[in-house]
């Protein structure tokens, strides 16, 4: 193999692939990167075993092959090389290494068989369709935060993705709750997706796809079965396993009856919120919010710290009514609202909290309270 690729092409394409490679691994293989040359065409592939990012790209080809480096190696190698400068790769087989060159930079980098490089396998994905990538980056971006991170708890380390119905409406819905705190988000369903089944998208694809479809306004084209999914987003595919689980039934934790209801300004509480929150220091970072006519006063206490308290001028009309919540799973929600107001329907101090976007009726959050 041997090849010319300008640099920032090989960059941006190695940013991608190289951030599902682990810096620790007990198979020496997955360390690296897979480099295939093929006419004017380099292809990129990295892979974990459970999820694999390939990337198609131009680049001068002299003569067609493959080799496999280290990826964070080769990575670290390009980002530190001159702007705009033209960079050779070229196979030493004789030696087992690849030479790099551009400019008067060159390096050796140790290579192993192309060969012995994993491949996910090309399972069939009967189920497809289509989004954009900033309505598929909306539903990333408003449920992540609330994906469990407890191992033992393995069904919730993901985003539950399935379609739905909304009043008679079909619709695409992403869930992800920590058994804290909920967030539910759903969109017009895609044409196609109707029928496909309720998938759980892992935390590190999720992450992973996240960056890719952040730096694209390009339609992202979905296939998925009920053990893999793959993404692509023009010239890059991401294809992952999926967790094999059976999701929790969210709905039952939705409340219906939450009679009692406040709507504040978004920007106004989470600055208060995040005053208040200040003072706490033990973990949970407790915040008790207590609930008058028009009116919310925030108080937090440390036996360190001391004290906090804050009003804001809100619109209630209900009971007065005190209920405690982690201040970090507050500010979480609030930073996820778009719109100026967000309304919190409460039935007491001890039962699930709804919180929804006044402006944006696609998304709603439940949030658990605690003892303060």
């Amino acid at each position: 193999m041997k090849l010319t690729i300008e640099r920032s092409t090989l960059l941006k394409a190695l940013a991608h692939v190289q951030s599902v490679v682990e810096r620790r691994n007990t198979i020496p293989i997955l360390s690296n990167v897979l480099l295939d040359a093929q006419k004017s065409r380099l292809l990129l592939t990295a892979t974990d075993m459970d999820i694999a990012i390939v990337e198609s790209v131009e680049a001068d080809v002299a003569r067609s092959g493959a080799v496999t480096v280290p990826a964070h190696t080769l990575y670290d190698i390009v980002r530190k090389l001159s702007e705009g400068s033209q960079v050779g790769i070229e196979a030493i087989a004789d030696k087992g290494q690849v030479a790099l060159r551009a400019g008067r930079s060159s390096f050796a980098l140790a290579s192993l068989p192309p060969g012995d490089f994993p491949h996910m396998a090309g399972s069939d994905l009967p189920h497809q369709f289509e989004l954009a990538s900033a309505e598929l980056k909306g539903l990333i971006d408003k449920t992540r935060f609330a994906i469990s991170t407890e191992e033992t708890r393995y069904y919730l380390n993901g985003i539950y993705l399935h379609a739905g119905q909304s009043s008679g409406i079909g619709v695409l819905r992403a869930v992800a709750t920590d058994g804290h705190r909920l967030a539910r988000v759903e969109m017009a369903l895609p044409a196609g997706a109707d029928g496909i089944p309720g998938v759980i998208l892992p935390r590190k694809t999720v992450i992973e796809l996240h960056k890719l479809i952040t730096e694209t306004d390009a339609t992202v084209q979905v296939s998925l079965s009920e053990s893999r999914v793959r993404f692509t987003i023009g010239e890059m595919t991401l294809t992952s396993k999926l967790i094999d689980g059976t999701f929790p039934d969210y709905e039952r934790v939705i409340p219906a009856g939450n009679d009692k209801v406040m709507e504040v300004d978004r920007v106004e509480f989470t600055a208060a919120v995040d005053r208040v929150a200040t003072i706490s220091t033990d973990k949970s970072r407790a915040v008790k919010l207590s609930l008058g006519k028009n009116q919310l006063t925030l108080t937090a206490s440390s036996p360190d710290a001391g004290n906090a308290e804050e009003e804001i001028t809100v619109r209630y009309a209900g009971p007065p009514i005190e209920i405690g919540f982690n201040a970090r799973y507050l500010l979480d929600i609030a930073e996820q609202i778009e719109g100026e107001g967000a309304r919190f329907r409460m039935a007491d101090a001890a039962a699930p909290t709804l919180v929804e976007d006044i402006a944006d009726q696609s998304a709603l959050y439940v949030l658990m309270p605690m003892r303060v």
